[in-house]
């Protein structure tokens, strides 16, 4: 017993080593051939911040453990919202900019939405759905990159002297590193979960919903915690509504595809948490203080959070 908590610790070691590798490495390299830092913040860091959700995911994916890879995605949506969005704006008030309440929320919604209607069509996840979530995904991304080139900012003559110094050599090796530390990272905590959840008689469905939720959720909470210090509201809302469309579109659209997935429609009362947490999100920003998530709405997600967790045990 001991031996596995210790390795699902060192997977999450492993997985968020591997994504800050990745994430590093990748950008590093663009900024090499002068692709723009803000396209680059738009996609490579925010799927950076997703990574350790979809490598546990697809692991679960391709060894048919279906309620703790829907349940990771889930748990983590909710997490990622209600905690560590309440987190940060406890730490300071997160104000949002226009394009954020009247785009981005909005299509974190209706992604939700969509997700929840495919969870409940036949219950499973088939691949031609998967396929709608990855064209929807691109679709996404194709947006993002023309809201950085919108607002694109040149690079100051200062940087060239730093990205003459960067290895391309150098950072590949972080790529790859990255890339195994992800994949061994996911095997451990995935398989060391279940071994865990057996012993206890723990259902796949509360492993996935917090155990895994949490930790795969850390890059977002140590992003978007520093974000929120540091008084960067953009980055850490940002992070939250991006990392949740991401983690549907992407993740849940990737797993399905390698594997269908089978939904357990006791699901649907986290999903309906989720749902109703973003429509609180867009809410906060209309009532005042106006397009902000203040510190008090802070408090009220993580109370949130605490409740949805004692209910989710107790039952």
């Amino acid at each position: 017993m001991i031996i596995n908590i210790l390795m699902i610790v060192v997977g999450f070691i492993l997985l968020i080593k591997g994504a800050d590798f990745l994430v590093d490495g990748s950008s590093n390299i663009a900024k090499k051939f002068h692709v723009s830092e803000i396209i680059v913040g738009l996609t490579i860091v925010s799927i950076g911040t997703s990574i350790p959700e979809l490598f546990v995911s697809v692991t679960s994916a391709i060894n048919g453990y279906s309620d703790m890879s829907i349940g990771n995605i889930i748990g983590s949506n909710v997490c990622n919202l209600m905690l560590i969005l309440g987190v940060s704006a406890i730490i300071k008030s997160i104000k949002f900019q226009q394009q954020t309440k009247l785009i981005d929320i909005p299509i974190c919604l209706f992604v939700t939405l969509i997700f929840t209607l495919f969870c409940n069509t036949n219950n499973i996840i088939d691949r031609l759905e998967s396929v709608v979530l990855i064209i929807l995904f691109i679709l996404f991304i194709i947006y993002t990159i023309f809201i950085g080139l919108k607002n694109k900012i040149k690079e100051e003559k200062s940087d060239e002297e730093k990205i003459k110094k960067i290895s391309i050599f150098k950072n590949l090796i972080y790529i790859v590193l990255g890339i195994v530390g992800l994949k061994f990272g996911g095997d451990f905590v995935v398989n060391n979960s279940v071994i865990i959840a057996n012993d206890f008689n723990i259902s796949e469905k509360i492993i996935g919903l917090t155990i895994l939720a949490i930790g795969t959720s850390l890059p977002e909470f140590v992003t978007s915690i520093t974000a929120g210090i540091k008084g960067n509201s953009d980055i850490a809302v940002g992070n939250i509504i991006g990392s949740n469309i991401f983690n549907i579109l992407l993740i849940i659209g990737t797993s399905s595809v390698i594997n269908p997935i089978v939904y357990n429609t006791t699901y649907n009362i986290q999903l309906i948490i989720l749902i109703l947490g973003t429509i609180l999100l867009l809410i906060f920003s209309i009532i005042p203080p106006k397009n902000e998530v203040s510190r008090s709405n802070g408090i009220a997600y993580v109370l949130l959070y605490i409740i949805y967790m004692v209910i989710l045990f107790l039952k």
